[in-house]
C-alpha cells in the first residue's frame, strides 16, 4: 500500500514538472513574439520617421522659381503711364534694363523692359492694373529650375574638390613633367568650373529678379487739318528754298565763268565781223 501510495506521488510530481515545462516553454515562445511583435513595430516606426524625415527634408528644399510676364495695353496719355510705372519700379526697388519708343500703323508705342524682385512681381503687376481699363494681352511665365539648380551646385562642389586633390598633387611633385600635367589639368578644371559659376549665377539672378515687359500705346489719326497742311507747306517751301541756295553756292564758279565766257565770245565774234 505504502508502495502504491509512493508511485502515486512521484507520477504526479512527474506531470506537474512536464506541466511546468510547457508552461515555461510556452511562456518563452510568447516572450519572443512579443518581442519580435516589438521589434516589428519599432523598426517601422523607425522607419516611417525616415520617411516623414525624408519628407520634411524634400519639402523644406526651397523652390527655385523663374517667373517672367508680357503684357500690352492702350492708355489715353503716354507720359502719365510711362511716370506712373517708373515710380512703381522704383518703389519696389526695380529697375528698367530698356526703355524705347516707336510710332507705328496709327500708333505711338512705348516699350518697357522691367526687372523687379521676384518678391514684389505681383505688387507690380497689381499696381499697372489699377491705372488701366484692361491688358489687351498678358503673359505670366513660371519655370521651376530647382532640380537643374541642385545638379550644378553639387557638380560645382566636386570640382572644387577636385581642384584641392590637384593642388595637393601639384605640391607632391617634383618633376617638370608631373608638374606641367597637373597644372594643365588644373587649367581645365577652372575653366570649368567659371563656367559652372557662370550658369550658376545667371540662374540665381533669373530667380532673384523676375522680367516685366510693358507695352502701352496711344492711338493717333493721321488726318491734318486746312491750316495744318498750309504749316507743311510753308515748311516745304522752305527747306526747298534752303536747298536750291545750298545747291547754287555748290556750283557758283559755273554761274560766274559761263557768263564771262558767253560775254568774251560774243565780243570776239563782233570784233570778227567789224573787220
Amino acid at each position: 500500500m505504502k508502495n502504491s501510495a509512493l508511485f502515486f506521488l512521484i507520477g504526479l510530481l512527474f506531470i506537474t514538472c512536464k506541466n511546468s515545462d510547457a508552461n515555461t516553454v510556452e511562456f518563452a515562445t510568447l516572450s519572443d513574439s512579443k518581442m519580435n511583435l516589438t521589434n516589428s513595430l519599432q523598426t517601422k516606426k523607425a522607419f516611417s520617421a525616415n520617411e516623414t524625415s525624408n519628407t520634411v527634408s524634400k519639402e523644406t528644399i526651397s523652390r527655385k522659381l523663374i517667373k517672367n510676364g508680357n503684357v500690352v495695353f492702350e492708355t489715353s496719355d503716354l507720359e502719365k503711364t510711362k511716370a506712373t510705372i517708373e515710380l512703381l519700379v522704383q518703389k519696389f526697388d526695380g529697375y528698367i534694363s530698356s526703355d524705347s519708343k516707336n510710332e507705328f500703323d496709327n500708333k505711338v508705342n512705348y516699350y518697357l523692359n522691367i526687372r523687379i524682385p521676384a518678391q514684389y512681381f505681383d505688387s507690380i503687376l497689381k499696381g499697372i492694373s489699377s491705372q488701366i481699363s484692361k491688358f489687351d494681352s498678358k503673359e505670366i511665365t513660371i519655370s521651376d529650375v530647382t532640380e537643374e539648380f541642385l545638379d550644378i551646385e553639387s557638380r560645382l562642389k566636386n570640382k572644387k574638390e577636385l581642384e584641392k586633390r590637384y593642388l595637393e598633387i601639384l605640391q607632391q611633385s617634383k618633376s617638370v613633367e608631373d608638374i606641367l600635367n597637373v597644372e594643365r589639368e588644373l587649367g581645365k578644371l577652372r575653366e570649368e568650373i567659371e563656367a559652372t559659376e557662370g550658369r550658376l549665377n545667371y540662374l540665381s539672378n533669373q530667380v532673384s529678379f523676375s522680367t516685366l515687359s510693358v507695352s502701352f500705346y496711344k492711338k493717333v489719326s493721321n488726318e491734318t487739318s486746312f491750316f495744318g497742311k498750309i504749316g507743311e507747306s510753308f515748311t516745304n517751301g522752305f527747306e526747298n528754298l534752303k536747298s536750291f541756295l545750298l545747291f547754287v553756292l555748290t556750283v557758283w564758279p559755273f554761274v560766274i565763268i559761263i557768263p564771262i565766257s558767253y560775254f568774251l565770245i560774243k565780243k570776239w565774234r563782233h570784233r570778227k565781223l567789224t573787220k
